[in-house]
């Protein structure tokens, strides 16, 4: 899952970004409004993680742009601020969810959860497609009784085509997805770390198949074996 933080409390910032790597989220960081707009605008995050205090456009205004620009990704407003009008602004704007600082890592986390969840976009539980599951916490695929643990960016591939297994991928969607929407990965990024979970796949036997449609991306296939 790939979440935007937008705030601007750098203690903050880096302490969520160690919980959310080792959650196996990952996290692209903005630490102004103006940023984190042209940020949530691409589309391509599971959730945002949006701080009202913030210069140069505050949160509010922030979600305020997104739902105009017909954006639909889940919200979840972080503050300092106790007041009843900006929670009731914050929801009224699109806001899926609010948490008042300072707040516990575990309730972070839930409310994580639980949002995604209302939304249906995230597989909250172990993914699977075929004969294969893909363990959320300790990174490894299982196939009968055999298992391998993949690094991050093999998770994070094999875990974006599964959710997204009704359609091909593009290597600009794997990118933007795995990598980052400023990321300078290239091309035979993708094709490499590809490579990788072939192998994998098939070292736990699975039938299930990384396959591509040359000029427009990857997609999962079942194949029966001989």
């Amino acid at each position: 899952m790939r979440l935007l933080l937008v705030e601007d409390e750098w203690g903050l910032v880096e302490a969520l970004k160690a919980i959310f790597t080792k959650e196996n989220y990952c996290v692209d960081i903005c630490m102004d409004g103006e940023n984190g707009l042209d940020y949530a605008l691409t589309g391509i995050y599971d959730l945002i993680i949006l701080d009202i205090m913030l210069p140069q456009k505050d949160g509010l205004t922030v979600l305020k742009e997104l739902r105009q620009a017909k954006i639909e990704t889940p919200v979840l407003m972080l503050t300092a601020k106790t007041e009843l009008e900006d929670k009731i602004a914050g929801l009224d704007w699109g806001a899926d969810d609010y948490l008042t600082k300072p707040f516990q890592t575990g309730e972070l986390l839930a409310r994580i959860r639980a949002v995604t969840r209302r939304k249906g976009e995230i597989l909250c539980d172990d993914p699977s497609w075929g004969d294969l599951i893909l363990r959320l916490k300790t990174r490894e695929i299982i196939c009968g009784a055999a298992s391998v643990k993949l690094g991050l960016k093999e998770f994070l591939l094999l875990e974006t085509l599964i959710v997204n297994s009704r359609q091909i991928l593009s290597k600009e969607q794997l990118i933007e997805k795995v990598w980052g929407f400023d990321s300078e990965a290239e091309y035979n990024n993708v094709e490499v770390y590809i490579s990788f979970l072939r192998k994998k796949i098939n070292f736990v036997g699975s039938h299930v198949q990384i396959k591509v449609n040359r000029g427009i991306g990857y997609f999962l296939e079942m194949t029966a074996r001989g």
